[in-house]
């Protein structure tokens, strides 16, 4: 498959870029670096759906894109149809938090930074990426939400709301898709959770989060499944 990963440098971004690129599929990261700073692991060192990728050739495909920049989006688009006419994945990983103790000391220009992270860079990349999703035989689409967003703490006020409204926007995709082999769902979590955090915190449990390789797994069992518009909860308390 051909799948593009966006917010690709972070612990989530790397967690799905390791997964797919095990099974053998052509990943193509996206982030403002272009420096992923990963190594990836060679096919034959991560099943997938109960095959092994044996020796299938790994190609790991990194560019670096704004993805506030439409017309950049737009031009990533292009070439990625240029050179193999559908895209199979979108995987939009690309997040961001902000937060105050309380609704009074909220700051505006934090909603304005979320606002791009969460919701401009997910209107520029499912605009740009639909017609090459709708030529896939069964292309997904996936965002990562929060619990925040169906209860927002007071503090929690800009963080929630944007969730919520890339939510809003992803369902919406996901009517535009109805009727054809692709489909665009929610992976909701707590918060995510990774080995950097855990050895720089040793004595947190971390109770409720997932982990970014569960939500890696869970990404790629999107294509068991021919749902659409739902939200996957993947919290455990």
């Amino acid at each position: 498959m051909i799948i593009v990963v966006t917010g690709a440098s972070g612990p989530a971004g790397q967690a799905a870029v390791r997964r797919f690129t095990g099974q053998g599929h052509t990943v193509i990261g996206v982030d403002r670096s272009g420096d992923h700073g990963m190594t990836v692991e060679q096919p034959d060192q991560v099943a997938g759906r109960g095959e092994r990728a044996g020796d299938r050739p790994v190609k790991h495909d990194h560019r670096q894109v704004d993805l506030l920049d439409f017309d950049a989006v737009k031009d990533l688009a292009e070439s990625i149809g240029a050179e193999h006419g559908r895209v199979d994945g979108v995987v939009h990983l690309v997040g961001g938090w902000r937060g105050s103790k309380t609704f009074a000391e909220t700051r505006l220009e934090d909603w304005d930074l979320l606002h791009d992270l969460l919701i401009r860079t997910l209107q520029h990349v499912t605009l740009a990426f639909e017609p090459l999703l709708k030529a896939s035989e069964r292309g997904r689409f996936a965002i990562v939400s929060a619990k925040a967003a169906e209860r927002p703490t007071q503090g929690g006020a800009v963080y929630g709301t944007a969730k919520a409204a890339s939510e809003a926007w992803t369902l919406a995709f996901a009517d535009a898709l109805e009727g054809t082999a692709s489909t665009a769902n929610i992976l909701v979590v707590k918060a995510l959770v990774h080995d950097g955090m855990r050895a720089a915190s040793p004595e947190k449990r971390f109770p409720g989060f997932t982990d970014v390789d569960d939500l890696a797994t869970a990404i790629d069992g999107l294509w068991d499944t021919d749902a659409n518009g739902t939200r996957l909860d993947l919290t455990h308390e």
